[in-house]
């Protein structure tokens, strides 16, 4: 594999054509091209426009064409044509179908994610100076810690589906206080819209995120609509929310990391009439430039035994989950935080 970048188009006023190779992005203050050979992805902010002659030119090319609303939903994925096989694919449809084995890669990836917030607030714990949140989140890890063994023995979807919701409860209040002496303090998780820079902020990385594991998904030829953990919805990319379940808890690192180190502060947000609030133009830009130089750090990945660029852990779980799927591993392994 080879890191390519990700275009990113943040005014809203833009419109991305094609000429000679190259998209070219205009604005009222100006135009930029950018050589297709040098990107895998474009991720178009709020209104920015494209044109079919651009949007076909991606597709040839093999660069997927990404719309996020501001809190970081997705809009709209263009992608190029799925590779693989239809055997692959079929074999996954499988997968959806069979009940347990369904729920047998539902446990491991819900166990993963369990295991990587476990580590991850237990790290907070470790650096948190104020006595009583140092014991609270130390008792928050132990508890998390409880919960994995219950995945293993949850027998329908529904149990792991509580359990990970239970996981969560514990861990977001973790996140508060690892947040508590900041300047963007956090009370819970809120969606749709959200209520607080923090949920702004979390909002828009997984969004990112979920764009990755699309096209991490569609180069191994599987399709990212056809979830296992999250079923199969109309309109929703449920396989590409399972493998991003992996990455939350590194994703959250990232943007408490962001706040804690005040990268970003209150005045990259603005709060809409209705109570919801997002980043602004200069936050947006602010927390992409950090998400690229995330994803050009290192992790040590258990199953492989090597450090792994962030950037490419999506495709060692898409291909991971490809090699399951055609019967050469036994079961799925899933990323844990090391």
């Amino acid at each position: 594999m080879r890191y390519l970048s990700t275009a990113y188009v943040r005014d809203h006023r833009a419109r991305v054509g094609h000429r000679r190779g190259s998209l070219v992005v205009k604005t009222p203050d100006g135009s930029q091209k950018i050589p297709l050979e040098a990107i895998d992805a474009v991720v178009l902010l709020g209104a920015a426009q494209v044109t079919s002659q651009a949007l076909a030119a991606c597709v040839r090319r093999g660069v997927r064409v990404t719309s996020l609303y501001l809190s970081g939903a997705v809009r709209f994925i263009v992608g190029p044509k799925t590779g693989g096989n239809v055997h692959l694919r079929s074999a996954l449809c499988r997968a959806v179908m069979d009940a347990d084995h369904a729920l047998a890669i539902s446990k491991a990836i819900v166990a993963a994610k369990i295991q990587s917030s476990r580590r991850v607030v237990a790290r907070w714990s470790r650096d948190e100076r104020d006595p009583s949140r140092r014991d609270d989140l130390t008792r928050r890890a132990t508890q998390l810690g409880d919960r994995i063994p219950r995945v293993a023995r949850a027998d329908s979807p529904n149990l792991v589906r509580g359990i990970e919701g239970d996981a969560a409860r514990i861990y977001f209040k973790a996140v508060g206080h690892a947040l508590a002496e900041t300047r963007l303090p956090f009370t819970g998780r809120s969606r749709r819209p959200p209520r607080d820079p923090v949920n702004a902020m979390l909002g828009f990385a997984y969004g990112l995120l979920v764009t990755e594991c699309v096209g991490a998904i569609e180069s191994v030829g599987l399709d990212y609509q056809m979830g296992i953990f999250h079923r199969p919805r109309s309109g929703r990319p449920s396989l590409a929310l399972d493998l991003t379940e992996e990455l939350r808890a590194l994703t959250d690192r990232f943007v408490v990391s962001l706040v804690r180190r005040r990268q970003i502060k209150p005045d990259d947000f603005l709060s809409m009439p209705g109570g919801g609030v997002y980043l602004n133009d200069d936050g947006r830009t602010k927390l992409i430039r950090a998400w690229e130089r995330h994803k050009e750090t290192e992790i040590h990945h258990e199953v492989t035994g090597k450090k792994v660029g962030r950037w490419a852990i999506p495709s060692v779980q898409a291909t991971l989950l490809a090699r399951h799927l055609r019967g050469d591993l036994p079961a799925y392994a899933p990323f844990v935080l090391p």
